[in-house]
């Protein structure tokens, strides 16, 4: 997919479904489980049943593994089915379970 939003990313996304919550803050409380299309040490790109506004914070989770992060939207793109948003990692903490990427030797934490 092309980047339609303008923004050079400082690492490629690696694509992989993992299980995640996401917990809302301030003017967007509440919780929802979902999954990832795409991850990086800084950002993933998440499903969502609900519009998030661009720089909202959450947190999430990773319910395989270790990893979580306070994130902060970087955008929300309506789908058929609900939305899938752009999430920056601002205090990521822990790893993702997942396997070393083989092109760099080098595990995938956030």
């Amino acid at each position: 997919m092309p980047n339609t939003f303008g923004i050079e990313r400082c690492e490629k996304r690696i694509p992989m479904v993992i299980a995640v919550q996401l917990s809302g803050r301030g003017r967007t409380p509440g919780v929802e489980t979902s999954f990832t299309d795409d991850v990086s040490a800084r950002g993933a790109r998440v499903s969502s049943i609900r519009r998030w506004q661009v720089n909202d914070r959450l947190e999430i989770e990773s319910l395989t593994g270790e990893f979580r992060a306070v994130a902060r939207v970087t955008y929300c793109q309506a789908l058929s089915a609900g939305f899938i948003i752009g999430l920056e990692f601002l205090e990521p903490n822990g790893r993702w379970v997942i396997p070393t990427p083989m092109a760099s030797g080098k595990p995938l934490h956030g």
